[in-house]
Parts: C-alpha cells; structure tokens; sequence
C-alpha cells in the first residue's frame, strides 16, 4: 500500500556531487520523520540524515558539512544533497520513513535502494 522510490544515485568522481530524492506513495494520511541510511559493501547499515516533518534536521558526523537534507511534504518527498564526496560515500542509500496510511496504522517503511560509487 505504500511504496518509497529512490532516484538519483550513481558513479561521480571524488569530489562532484549528486541529489538523491526519495518519493513516497500510496494511501498516505501522514508521514513523519523521514531518513536516509547507507550501507557499504561488508558494513552495517547506518544512519546518514533525518529530518522531521517540522524541518528539523540531524545527520551523521561523516556527512556533516558535506550534505543537506530537505523535504517537500506537498510531494511526500525527501532529497539528500551530496557535496565533495569522496570514495567512503560508496554505498547503497535508503529511503526510510515513518507513515501512517488510511487505516490509522503508523509504521516505518523502507525503500529499495539506490547505490551511489565515489570513483575516478
């Protein structure tokens, strides 16, 4: 009933950057916190960004100063902007957002993935 869409990922060379956007559909009534996480080849997955429905943000140290995240709550939308990356930004990120659908139930919904390759 619900789906997250990731797009936006890809090969950039050290140094470029790239915008990833996430879009939720379905029967939606509401979505809060919305997230991205990544995870690389052998490593767990981790938090990189949140954002709350009200526009408060928080994101991984190793990212901090090198990305924004934002939101369009008219589209269910969430972006991460990338700057400066570099080859350790190499790993699969996930859409995650907590939604409550038509029915009134509220849980958390993951997308599928979209990988992103930091290489010359």
């Amino acid at each position: 009933q619900v789906q997250l869409v990731e797009s936006g990922g890809g090969l950039v060379q050290p140094g470029g950057s790239l915008r990833l956007s996430c879009a939720a559909s379905g029967s939606i009534v509401s979505i809060g916190a919305m997230r991205w996480y990544r995870q690389a080849p052998g490593k767990q997955r981790e938090l990189v960004a949140s954002i709350t429905n009200g526009g408060s943000t928080s994101s991984t140290d190793a990212v901090k100063g090198r990305s924004t995240i934002s939101r369009d709550n008219a589209k269910n939308t969430v972006f991460l902007q990338m700057n400066s990356l570099k080859p350790e930004d190499t790993a699969v990120y996930y859409c995650n957002a907590d939604i409550t659908i038509w029915t009134g139930s509220r849980r958390n919904y993951w997308g599928q993935g979209t990988q992103v390759t930091v290489s010359s």
